[in-house]
């Protein structure tokens, strides 16, 4: 993830040619208004989408990816490279995020909602359902819908799946929005969530599993 901003090039006249991650920082810090516009482009649907796990509507979410704009702004010459610049851009949006919540009394108190390890295996849970090197599925439990026949099924299928994770326990939304439907790197997620790897790993776990539960469900019930 760390070497995904490597890559813009501008489609306007400004013609932002970007080396590395380094030189996106050193020309936002310069002020370049296509570099941020770039970065804007990059990233903003995807923070609309993180953003809104945690607010109640589409338009408090827009106010706290344009909050987190203005502070990447005023604080990119502060921006220590420790992390990403994306896993940066999107802990401050998390945070923003969360204090919003909190203030619309959407969440608990985010100190209390992990604060111990815990065995990866959950009881009742067939492991050779899934990968032990990643955790994926090994199979999908019902028939895959691939031709146009099968186009209304599998808007059924993303409306139910879509559904199923906005329900899920907060940090378990959060652990399988930023890995199975934003692509963050097991890494990242640690990061941005303050999480251990053996937590992030079973909270993805008993996520894939819900999912996998509810289409089990659907196809049985089809």
């Amino acid at each position: 993830m760390s070497t995904e901003p490597s890559r813009p090039e501008a489609s306007d006249s400004s013609d932002v040619r970007v080396i590395d991650e380094q030189q996106v920082i050193e020309r936002l810090r310069h002020g370049d208004e296509a570099t941020f516009t770039w970065l804007q482009t990059e990233y903003t649907a995807m923070m609309l989408r993180v953003a809104h796990m945690y607010v109640a509507d589409w338009a408090t979410a827009e106010d706290v990816v344009q909050d987190t704009w203005l502070a990447v702004f005023q604080s990119i010459d502060r921006f220590e490279g420790r992390s990403s610049l994306k896993t940066w851009i999107f802990h401050i949006l998390m945070n923003k995020a969360r204090t919003r919540a909190k203030r619309e009394h959407r969440v608990t108190a985010f100190s209390l909602m992990w604060s111990e390890e815990v065995e990866f295996i959950d009881p009742g849970i067939d492991e050779r359902l899934f990968n032990a090197q990643d955790g994926h599925w090994t199979s999908f439990p019902g028939p895959w819908p691939v031709g146009p026949e099968d186009q209304a099924l599998s808007r059924e299928l993303r409306d139910l799946i879509l559904r199923v994770i906005k329900d899920l326990p907060l940090n378990q939304l959060e652990v399988i929005t930023l890995r199975d439907v934003e692509g963050f790197a097991p890494a990242d997620v640690c990061e941005l969530m303050e999480l251990t790897d053996a937590n992030q790993r079973v909270l993805l776990h008993r996520a894939r599993t819900t999912v996998r539960r509810a289409i089990e469900e659907y196809f049985n019930t089809s």
